[in-house]
Formats: structure tokens, C-alpha cells, sequence
């Protein structure tokens, strides 16, 4: 699928601040190492999380945030859609 690698995490962090989502790494003892705030576009990640636990952070939420498709291009709306379809399938 892909890697969980610095360069992975920067895409799936250009792909939110595209859609107008602001990141912050927090510390904080949230469930499930991350907090969205739909009203002010705030995604809140666990700032003691490594690479991987991010990434896969970002990509749990990803189905519930408001993604504007139109401002990406094809290889971010692939890399997206495997995450957006289980969401479908559910």
C-alpha cells in the first residue's frame, strides 16, 4: 500500500491543510491518539506518537473530515480513496 515514512506523513498533512484543516500535535491522553473540531477545522494528533501511529491517525479520520477533493490532485485522491471506500462499506 504505502510506507510509513516522514514523506508519506507530510503528504497526508499537505492533503488536510489543503482542505483548509489545521494540525496540531498536542499532548493530551485522547482514546484514540487524536480529536477532530469539525466547527474550526482543527485535527489534534498525540505529539509523543512516532511516524506510524500518526499516519495511521490521519487516515482513521480522514472519512469523517470534510475533504474538498477538487484542490487535490489524482495521486493524493488515490492515495485517499482505499480509506473513503471501507467508510462506504461499513
Amino acid at each position: 500500500m504505502f510506507k510509513y515514512t516522514p514523506a508519506t506523513l507530510q503528504k497526508i498533512e499537505n492533503i488536510l491543510k489543503e482542505s483548509n484543516y489545521t494540525i496540531r500535535y498536542e499532548k493530551g491522553t485522547f482514546k484514540s491518539g487524536f480529536c477532530i473540531l469539525q466547527e474550526k477545522r482543527v485535527v489534534v494528533v498525540n505529539k509523543y506518537f512516532d511516524i506510524e501511529s500518526r499516519i495511521n491517525s490521519f487516515l482513521e479520520m480522514i472519512p469523517e473530515l470534510d475533504i474538498n477533493f477538487s484542490l487535490l490532485d489524482e495521486k493524493e485522491t488515490q492515495m485517499l480513496l482505499p480509506f473513503l471506500q471501507a467508510k462506504l462499506e461499513v
